[in-house]
């Protein structure tokens, strides 16, 4: 089993999200469609722009830890060079 942290946008630039779960394409989906209710949902933050594969749960949320404890300057220049032109990366997810 696979464990991924990630990050959503509401746009290029615009406000994030920084999440972790055990399967990225139904999680985004959840996101997507609004069936989480919260903060992704009261920003629209639906764009997958950045993700990470851990091999443990454990690894995963350290990591999910770590990079909301970042100030937004990083989690921009991760998403960058990552991804820099923003595109919405759960378009190449398979559920």
């Amino acid at each position: 089993m696979s464990f991924w942290v990630y990050i959503l946008a509401s746009r290029r630039n615009g406000t994030l999200y920084v999440g972790m779960t055990d399967d990225l394409a139904r999680r985004v989906w959840q996101h997507r469609t609004g069936d989480i209710p919260g903060f992704t949902q009261k920003y629209g933050v639906k764009s997958l722009v950045w993700f990470e594969q851990h091999e443990t749960r454990e690894s995963a949320f350290q990591r999910e830890r770590q990079i909301k404890k970042w100030n937004r300057a990083w989690k921009l220049q991760t998403i960058e060079r990552f991804n820099p032109q923003w595109t919405d990366l759960a378009e190449q997810l398979t559920p």
